[in-house]
């Protein structure tokens, strides 16, 4: 996811603000250029990849430039400076961004984190209560910084007990393995790297926080508004992707694992932690309901959250984030 907040963000809302200001009185003229699409390291968005590698924008006529980013938070970081169209992030990163100033909306889910997102320990921390005190590393602001206020919030425990350690995730992993920090908040693939570390464990994941950790596909709102048509066929692009894993999987397997850098058996062990979700799925998150898989309740929970623990220093203005007219336009 990321990655997560966010992500998968609060690198400097102050800075992103400045930057925004600036960006407030222009937009990306409608063109046939390329729409700018980012990407990174998480199972969710790799099949991004496939539909560049089979040709799949092309069939669908919307010219696309996709951009692969190293580091998810300077994907991020690129949408907020308008140097992408559109990007692959988490709604409580986009959230962080929004608070700071952003105007984005969420046009497709991709996925729901459902255990790839993970906080790692080393031997003799068995539980969340043990991270009292210890050097905990995780990307400053984004997905897994949030996972890991989760975790600690539900022990009764804040970020105030640990030393936190703000490292991109990357650098997390290997700080983890090379024994630097006690524990680490990571995504796949970088789960494989921190796992890495004899005898360390999962503490919590993903899977414990049902619906906290949504991918998506994010576009800056003045994208949309001046390219409806091009935000259609990139959502259309995404459906036309996951029919073409379920028609070739060995294929596309190939594919997804070479761009996460893994064998494929490593691969699919990411299956169970990442929750691709149908069109009918799609539909259904953007719809209000009373739980964590419904994206309005969770944009209002994420939102007062950060807020809670200091990660946003306003309170985002969420009536246009979401956009579910795309999926309800896919054929």
């Amino acid at each position: 996811m990321k990655s997560s907040l966010g992500t998968r963000l609060v690198t400097s809302l102050l800075m992103l603000g400045l930057s925004l200001g600036s960006l407030a009185g222009c937009s990306r003229p409608k063109s046939n250029s390329p729409v700018r699409v980012g990407y990174s390291a998480w199972p969710g968005w790799f099949p991004w990849k496939l539909s560049e590698a089979k040709g799949l924008f092309n069939s669908n006529g919307v010219p696309v430039s996709l951009q692969w980013f190293d580091g998810y938070l300077d994907s991020i970081n690129a949408l907020n400076a308008g140097q992408l169209d559109c990007n692959s992030q988490t709604l409580g990163d986009t959230i962080s961004s929004m608070a700071g100033g952003a105007d984005l909306q969420v046009v497709l889910t991709n996925d729901y984190s459902t255990g790839n997102d993970q906080i790692i320990a080393a031997p003799g921390i068995s539980s969340v209560a043990d991270l009292k005190g210890k050097r905990v590393a995780a990307e400053e602001g984004t997905v897994d910084h949030y996972l890991l206020l989760l975790g600690l919030k539900q022990a009764g425990l804040s970020g105030r007990d640990i030393t936190f350690v703000p490292l991109e995730t990357g650098a997390a992993a290997a700080a983890f393995v090379a024994g630097k920090v006690d524990a680490v908040g990571v995504f796949a693939p970088f789960t494989t790297q921190a796992l890495k570390r004899p005898g360390s464990k999962t503490l919590f994941s993903s899977r414990d926080f049902p619906g906290a950790i949504s991918d998506h596909l994010v576009c800056r709102s003045q994208f949309v508004a001046d390219n409806p048509q091009a935000v259609q066929k990139l959502v259309q692009t995404w459906f036309d992707t996951l029919k073409q894993m379920r028609n070739e999987p060995q294929g596309s397997l190939a594919i997804l694992a070479e761009r996460a850098g893994v064998s494929e058996a490593e691969y699919r062990e990411y299956d169970a932690g990442t929750t691709i979700l149908s069109l009918d799925q799609n539909k259904q998150v953007f719809k209000p309901s009373g739980n964590m898989q419904s994206l309005p309740y969770a944009a209002n929970q994420i939102a007062a959250f950060l807020q809670q623990q200091g990660l946003a220093k306003t309170p985002p203005k969420l009536d246009t984030l979401l956009q579910p007219q795309f999926v309800d336009g896919v054929k």
